[in-house]
C-alpha cells in the first residue's frame, strides 16, 4: 500500500480501475498515514474519517478519480454537515449548509475526502500557525514552516498523507506553501473556478481556488475538474483550447522567457538561495531550447503597490469579521482575533468606500501596465516563488506586528502582483537548499494561458523530475 500511496492521484485512480485496490483500502492506507505522521505535522484539523470510509464503500464505477483520497483546505472549500474553522476559534461550533461547487465536482469526479487542513486564522499570512490549532511543521524540517495559507494542505501532501490536497491563493496562498514543500502549486487565472454558491469572489478579486500536487498532470486534471463558469458568478476567466490534462506533454515550443533575481522595487533583499533557483531553473530552461534572458515588468517594481494591495485586503478581512458575526449570530469582538488580524480589521474597517472604490481603480490600472510586458512579446516570467529563504517557525512573530508585516511584504513581493492582475502562475520545485529544504521558482503567464505554463511545467518535469514524499 505505501507503494501506491507514492503514486500521484491520476495513478491512484488507474490502481482503482485495475483493481490492484478498493477505494476502501487505499481510504484506509491514507488514513493509516495521516495517522502515523500527523501528530508530528499538524496537517489535518477535522477528520471525517468514519464518513470517507462507508463513502469508498459505496462509490460509482466510471468516475476518473474513483477511491482516490483527498484533503480540504479549511478556508473555502465548504462541505455540508462538517465543521468549518478558517483557522479561528471564532467559528468553533459552526458547521456548513451546503457544499460549495468545487466540492461537489470534487465528489462527483469519485475523490473520497477524509478531512479538512490547517490554514493560519482567516488566511491572512504566509505561515500556518493558527493560535486555534498550533503549527503545521514542514515534512522537510519540523522545526520549519509548511507556509501558508495552504500549509496544512501542502505539509499534507508532502508527507505523503495525500497526492493532492485543496488550496486558494490570495497572495501566494498556493505557490508560498508549494515552495517550501516541494510540490506542484498553480494558482490559476482569476474566475478559473467558482466560488459559489456562498460567494461570488475572494479579496475583491484577488484569491482563486486550486490545489497543491507532486505532479503535473496531477494539477492539470484536478483543475479541469473544479473550472468553469456557474450561475451568478460575476466573471469567468478566458476559455481554454483543450482540457489542461491534454497539455501535459504537449510540446510548448520555443518560448521567450525573461527571469529576474532582484526585486526591481529595490527594498526585497536578494538572498543566495533564490539567486541560485532562479539562475538554475534559468539554465535549465535555456538547454531545452527556449531564448532565456534576463528581463521584466517595470510596473513589477512599482512602489504604490503593497499600499493598495494591503489596504483592499484590509478592508476585506474587516468584512469577513463582520461576515462571520452574521453566521454564528452574535458579532465578533476584536479581542477574538489574533493580533494580525485585529490589525487588519481595525484598518479595513476605517476605509471610506471612496477610498476603497479609488484602490480598486489603481488596481486596474496596474493589471493592465503590468500586461503591456507579456504583449512586447515575452511569453513567460521566471522569478522567485517565495521573495525569503524558507524560514523557521515563529519567524513572523505574533506580537511584534511591524516585524511581521515587514517580512511577510518581503515574503509576497513576487506573488502578490499576480493576484491583483490574476494571471496563471506556477511554482515548480527545483531548488534545495544546503539544508535539503525546497525552493520553488515560480513561471508566469498571460491570463488565460495555463495551457501554456502547464506545457512549460510538464516539460521542465520531465527533464528534472520533482521527487517522492518526504516522509514515508
Amino acid at each position: 500500500m505505501d507503494e501506491i500511496l507514492r503514486l500521484d492521484a491520476v495513478g491512484q485512480a488507474l490502481a482503482v480501475r485495475d483493481g490492484r485496490v478498493s477505494p476502501r483500502e487505499l481510504a484506509e492506507a491514507a488514513i493509516a498515514k495521516i495517522d502515523k505522521h500527523d501528530g508530528e505535522i499538524g496537517a489535518v484539523v477535522h477528520r471525517r474519517f468514519e464518513r470517507a470510509l462507508a463513502e469508498a464503500g459505496e462509490l460509482p464505477e466510471g468516475t476518473p478519480f474513483r477511491g482516490v483520497p483527498i484533503l480540504l483546505k479549511d478556508l473555502g472549500w465548504a462541505e455540508k454537515g462538517e465543521p468549518y474553522n478558517a483557522g479561528s476559534r471564532t467559528l468553533d461550533g459552526v458547521t456548513v449548509a451546503a457544499d460549495a461547487y468545487s466540492v461537489a465536482k470534487l465528489k462527483a469526479a469519485g475523490f473520497v475526502i477524509l478531512g479538512r487542513t490547517s490554514t493560519p486564522e482567516f488566511g491572512t499570512t504566509i505561515t500556518t500557525e493558527p493560535v486555534a490549532f498550533g503549527p503545521t511543521r514542514n515534512p522537510y524540517d519540523p522545526a520549519y514552516s509548511a507556509g501558508g495559507s495552504s500549509g496544512g494542505s501542502a505539509a499534507a501532501v508532502a508527507a505523503g498523507m495525500v497526492a493532492v490536497a485543496s488550496a486558494s491563493d490570495g497572495g501566494g496562498s498556493i505557490r508560498i506553501p508549494a515552495s517550501l514543500c516541494g510540490l506542484v502549486g498553480l494558482k490559476p487565472t482569476k474566475g478559473r473556478s467558482s466560488y459559489g454558491p456562498s460567494g461570488g469572489e475572494g479579496w475583491s478579486g484577488f484569491s482563486v481556488a486550486g490545489l497543491v500536487s507532486r505532479t503535473v498532470r496531477d494539477t492539470a486534471a484536478v483543475l479541469d475538474l473544479i473550472a468553469g463558469l456557474e450561475e451568478g458568478d460575476p466573471y469567468t476567466a478566458p476559455a481554454l483550447p483543450r482540457p489542461l490534462a491534454e497539455e501535459v506533454g504537449a510540446d510548448p515550443g520555443r518560448l521567450r522567457v525573461g527571469f529576474v533575481t532582484r526585486h526591481p522595487r529595490g527594498d526585497v533583499p536578494e538572498p543566495e538561495e533564490l539567486t541560485a533557483a532562479v539562475t538554475g531553473a534559468a539554465n535549465l530552461l535555456e538547454s531545452l531550447g527556449h531564448h532565456v534572458e534576463p528581463g521584466h515588468p517595470d510596473e513589477l517594481g512599482n512602489p504604490d503597490f503593497p499600499h493598495h494591495f494591503g489596504a483592499l485586503v484590509a478592508a476585506n478581512v474587516a468584512a469577513e469579521v463582520q461576515s462571520v458575526g452574521a453566521w454564528r449570530g452574535r458579532p465578533v469582538s476584536l479581542d477574538e482575533l489574533e493580533p494580525r488580524n485585529r490589525a487588519m480589521a481595525e484598518t479595513g474597517a476605517r476605509r471610506t468606500a471612496v477610498e476603497h472604490v479609488l484602490a480598486v481603480q489603481w488596481m486596474d490600472g496596474f493589471r493592465r501596465r503590468m500586461a503591456a510586458w507579456w504583449r512586447s512579446g515575452f511569453d513567460v516570467l521566471l522569478a522567485p516563488s517565495l521573495g525569503v529563504p524558507p524560514f523557521p517557525l515563529g519567524w513572523l512573530p505574533p506580537d511584534d506586528l511591524s516585524t511581521g508585516f515587514g517580512r511577510t511584504a518581503h515574503a509576497v513581493s513576487y506573488t502578490s502582483v499576480f493576484n491583483a492582475t490574476g494571471q496563471p502562475s506556477v511554482s515548480l520545485p527545483l531548488h534545495r537548499t544546503a539544508a535539503g529544504l525546497p525552493v520553488g521558482v515560480q513561471l508566469v503567464a498571460a491570463t488565460g494561458r495555463e495551457d501554456l505554463l502547464v506545457r512549460l511545467a510538464a516539460q521542465i518535469e520531465s527533464a528534472r523530475p520533482f521527487g517522492h514524499p518526504a516522509m514515508r
